[in-house]
């Protein structure tokens, strides 16, 4: 699968009144799963055709809503964009612990999104490249070898 780009939909998210009757009617019209995740009052949810998301209850002073988050490389620097750009910034960067950060902004359209950026893990060293010879290189060696 390939990985996703800047700007892409890489979480989506309900935000539900009642997130119990939520759970059993996406599971019961749509077949989705659940996953509960108490310590941060959150559920995953998967459907059956891979698609994936969360679900909580509704943050305060915000109407139920359906909040799609898009990757960002570096969610600071595309925050100055979108300010640039005329949108409005709703919630600044802030950490989701050993995932990443996230923030809400408000396009000049009224649209509500939220922008991700995973948590940059250190990458397994690797181990270089062996070298192959060359036809340059082992004819060099053939003509050091007459010597």
């Amino acid at each position: 699968m390939a990985q996703p780009k800047e700007g892409e939909i890489v979480h989506v998210e309900f935000h539900s009144n009642d997130p119990v009757r939520t759970k059993q009617f996406y599971g019961q019209v749509f077949g989705y799963k659940f996953e509960d995740i108490p310590a941060m009052n959150y559920t995953m949810w998967k459907a059956p055709g891979g698609s994936a998301g969360g679900l909580m209850k509704v943050l305060e002073n915000r109407p139920p809503q359906v909040l799609n988050y898009l990757l960002a490389n570096d969610i600071e620097r595309t925050l100055r964009k979108v300010s640039a750009a005329g949108g409005a910034i709703l919630q600044p960067k802030m950490e989701i612990q050993g995932q990443g950060w996230w923030a809400l902004f408000q396009e000049p359209g009224g649209t509500v999104m939220a922008l991700f950026q995973n948590l940059q893990r250190p990458q397994p060293a690797r181990k270089p490249a062996a070298r192959k010879a060359t036809k340059t290189s082992r004819k060099a060696s053939k003509g050091r070898r007459k010597k």
